[in-house]
C-alpha cells in the first residue's frame, strides 16, 4: 500500500475515544469539540481508522480519514454524513428495521 506509518501519541491500549461515545449524553457542540480535539492529536493529515465513528470524527476535525478496509481494497474513504445526530438517527432506524 506504500504507506508511511506515524503513530499518534495515544495509541493501542492507551488510545482515547474519538468522542462519539459521548453521544447522546453531551450536546452536539461538546461531541464535535471532543472529535476535533482527538483529530488535532493526530500527527498526520491522513489518518487510518477502523471505526465508522472515527471516520466521521476525523472528518469533523479536518483530517482525511482512511478506513482500513478501503485501504486494503484500494478505495477512497467517503465519510458521508458527518452530523453525529443524523448518522445516529439513521443507524437507529436501520437497527429498528433489521
Amino acid at each position: 500500500m506504500n504507506l508511511h506509518v506515524v503513530e499518534a501519541e495515544r495509541n493501542g491500549t492507551n488510545s482515547v475515544c474519538c468522542g462519539d461515545s459521548f453521544y447522546p449524553q453531551c450536546t452536539m457542540e461538546e461531541i464535535h469539540c471532543a472529535m476535533k480535539k482527538r483529530a488535532d492529536s493526530m500527527p498526520c493529515q491522513q489518518v487510518a481508522v477502523y471505526c465508522v465513528s472515527c471516520i466521521k470524527s476525523m472528518c469533523i476535525g479536518g483530517k482525511e480519514p482512511r478506513y482500513l478496509v478501503d485501504l486494503l481494497l484500494g478505495e477512497e474513504t467517503d465519510p458521508q454524513e458527518c452530523d453525529a445526530k443524523k448518522w445516529h438517527d439513521a443507524l437507529d432506524a436501520y437497527m429498528k428495521t433489521h
